[in-house]
């Protein structure tokens, strides 16, 4: 089949690659959002998906907006049978939807209709969920809110951090797309609707989420911590007024006080910090500016004791 690819998020690129191995399929071209800058230089950042494309002598458009006339009309010169969507990063109006002789699917990073959004990888281990997948659906002009069409499940380790199961979700990709497109080519693709009163939704993260509120159990900050390494990362502030970055796994230990953010203990493995409900050991962090470092090695020499506060600003 002629297929048009929509993605610009890593999680794409496995799937864009089997589909470009595949035999049965022909990418007409690839649609990426437009390089953005990044880093504290502003240098310009270009896609995975946008340098395989490249790599492969596939077309790449990046329209400041899908919904251009011009990227519409591009998009209708293809004339694709499908096209296929992962982490694109805009909602497709019905222009767009109207284009594909088949369907316009897309992979969805969670088993909907839970984690509709931006961010349901992070939902999923911020929730506590034990179980989650990816889900094959067709789109509609709603948020994730359209028919599955087919999905494949996994569990969640007790250690899953945002960028492990960011990889392994990845790794369903081209399985759920390949066996949905070949149900599509035969025409017996099922069509199931979500159940809607069951959704939930996320949104966007911004890098300010990651500031931990230590009035929160010891088990959601330990969820915290893993949903957002690699990004946006957790943090908080050290009574030298350092911003200090915080990396799993970090280990939650009963504590029955009640002084959020009160350092309890301080031993070679880490300082031992209070939480709502129990404790957390934070074993490794990084102070801004520095590099990633064992916490014992950033207490030496600092005037780090036990009842100091962290997450205390003036």
């Amino acid at each position: 089949m002629k297929i048009v690819f929509l993605g610009t998020g890593d999680i794409g690129l496995p799937t864009l690659s089997a589909i470009q191995n595949s035999e049965e399929h022909d990418i007409l071209a690839v649609y990426t959002q437009p390089d953005r800058p990044f880093g504290r230089k502003g240098d310009l950042k270009v896609s995975e998906i946008k340098l395989f494309a490249q790599s492969c002598s596939i077309p790449v458009h990046q329209p400041e907006k899908i919904r251009e006339i011009e990227a519409i009309e591009s998009l209708v010169n293809y004339t694709p049978d499908i096209i296929v969507v992962i982490a694109y990063g805009q909602i497709l109006p019905k222009s767009v939807l109207d284009v594909p002789k088949i369907e316009c699917i897309n992979l969805h990073a969670s088993l909907l209709p839970y984690h509709r959004g931006a961010a349901p990888i992070q939902a999923s281990i911020l929730a506590g969920d034990v179980r989650t997948g990816v889900t094959v659906m067709y789109v509609g002009e709603g948020l994730d809110d359209g028919d599955i069409l087919f999905s494949i499940s996994l569990d969640i380790t007790a250690e899953e951090t945002g960028g492990s199961l960011h990889e392994r979700l990845g790794k369903l990709g081209p399985d759920a797309v390949l066996h949905s497109l070949e149900l599509l080519s035969s025409g017996s693709a099922p069509r199931e609707e979500q159940e809607h009163g069951l959704a939930t939704h996320v949104t966007k993260i911004k890098r300010s989420d990651g500031m931990i509120n230590w009035s929160k159990p010891a088990r959601h900050i330990d969820r915290l911590v893993r949903a957002y390494d690699p990004w946006p990362g957790t943090f908080t502030s050290f009574p030298d007024h350092s911003n200090i970055k915080i990396f799993p796994p970090v280990e939650i230990v009963e504590y029955e006080g009640s002084d959020p953010g009160k350092i309890i203990d301080m031993d070679s493995n880490g300082i031992l910090v209070a939480c709502g409900k129990g404790a957390l050991r934070i074993s490794e962090i990084q102070p801004s500016g520095r590099r990633r470092m064992l916490v014992p090695a950033y207490v030496a020499g600092k005037e780090l004791k036990i009842g100091d506060v962290l997450g205390v600003e003036d």
